[in-house]
């Protein structure tokens, strides 16, 4: 059985809307085929799931957040297909919501496929050592499930909005995936930069 990567799960999710569980368990069933996957996240959610995948996000919001004490500024960019759902409150409140976490939360990237793979190789190596006295057969799932919480730190669609009440604990990818499946239009974070006083 091939070996599903983050990679080809975020491709799958961007093409779908799909969310990222749905979307790995679906690429596991197929064995990696993506016609096949698309079409078991077709049958399990039925119309509402379609191929985004040659939908371009063109269009957008830039959005900003000041802290209060004016040490903290983040500027994002939230970008959708057409100027109807740019200008659409629910999508441009998803991009204010997306620019205070980043505020808060301070992530890295955006995507687990955006982080250097030097980068999470050597993460993955410290984890792998940290995991050396633990049975050898388990010791390949510790460390990827120490990668999985690492990612929850540094990827922004990975973290839980900080705002944990009002989101229900959803993650960012998650309340991206619910933007997308209100207007039907493919939803990206495109970018964000966060600026701190001192930093």
């Amino acid at each position: 059985m091939p070996e599903i990567s983050a990679t080809d799960v975020k491709a799958l999710r961007d093409r779908t809307g799909a969310g990222m569980m749905d979307c790995k368990k679906a690429l596991t069933e197929s064995e990696g085929d993506v016609e096949k996957a698309m079409e078991l996240l077709r049958l399990k959610a039925g119309k509402r799931i379609e191929d985004r995948g040659e939908r371009v996000a063109s269009e957008g919001t830039i959005q900003t957040y000041l802290h209060h004490n004016a040490k903290i500024g983040v500027i994002v960019e939230v970008d959708c297909e057409t100027d109807f759902v740019a200008k659409n409150a629910d999508f441009v409140a998803f991009a204010k919501e997306v620019a205070s976490h980043v505020a808060a939360s301070s992530p890295r990237w955006v995507s687990e496929a955006d982080v250097p793979e030097e980068v999470r190789d050597a993460e993955l190596r410290i984890f792998e050592q940290e995991a050396a006295d633990k049975p050898e057969e388990i010791r390949a799932r510790i460390a990827e499930g120490k990668l999985a919480k690492w990612y929850s730190e540094v990827v922004l669609l990975d973290q839980p909005h900080v705002n944990a009440d009002k989101h229900e604990g959803k993650t960012i990818g998650e309340l991206l995936h619910q933007i997308a499946a209100t207007t039907s239009e493919n939803i990206v974070i495109r970018r964000f930069s966060r600026f701190a006083i001192g930093d």
